[in-house]
């Protein structure tokens, strides 16, 4: 898993980032004003292990602000910016503090925030919640690779979860995700 260190150093020397990184690190109120303008400082490219530059950036603010705050952060912010939240969610010493986010997140029909909730911070989710999520990517059309740890946590419970929608998509004359048949093709051997 990326870690803050790594981002911090594909993010290379910029020096905006840098100064602005000293400038939370000497007051973190400066986040507020710093998170948004992100994507314009320092680009939204490409960068690492799936991040982007502005991501990266935002992470890396996070770490300079106490839990709630970065609720807030999360619950004010805009798409891109609750995407930042999300996948920072396990990088940041919060404890289970950003369960509400994610759960927030799973209520959404934005396909990147369902995929972003169910990264490596899910492992917070409670099995019941989790296997809800897992369905609702099948349903959306998530691709399930961005699931944290399926195949560990792919119980029976979501097997027989999968089969009954299966069931409904087939009485509908539609087809099942090809990543989610062979999920259920894994749960039927185990």
């Amino acid at each position: 898993m990326t870690t803050l260190d790594d981002l911090r150093a594909a993010l290379g020397g910029d020096e905006k980032v840098t100064e602005d990184l000293q400038r939370a690190a000497d007051d973190p109120g400066a986040v507020a004003a710093l998170f948004p303008a992100a994507g314009r400082r320092y680009g939204r490219g490409p960068l690492t292990d799936g991040w982007t530059a502005d991501e990266a950036a935002r992470a890396l603010l996070l770490a300079f602000l106490p839990p709630e705050q970065v609720a807030d952060v999360y619950r004010y912010g805009d798409t891109a910016e609750k995407l930042a939240v999300l996948k920072a969610l396990p990088l940041l010493p919060i404890g289970d503090a950003g369960v509400p986010l994610l759960e927030d997140a799973l209520r959404t029909n934005d396909t990147r925030l369902v995929a972003a909730a169910l990264g490596p911070y899910s492992d917070r989710l409670g099995q019941e919640a989790w296997r809800q999520a897992v369905l609702k990517c099948v349903f959306m059309g998530v691709p399930l690779k961005s699931v944290h740890r399926l195949t560990e946590r792919a119980d029976d419970q979501l097997g027989a979860m999968l089969r009954a929608f299966a069931l409904e998509r087939h009485a509908a004359g539609r087809d099942m995700p090809p990543d989610a048949l062979a999920l259920l093709d894994q749960l039927k051997e185990a």
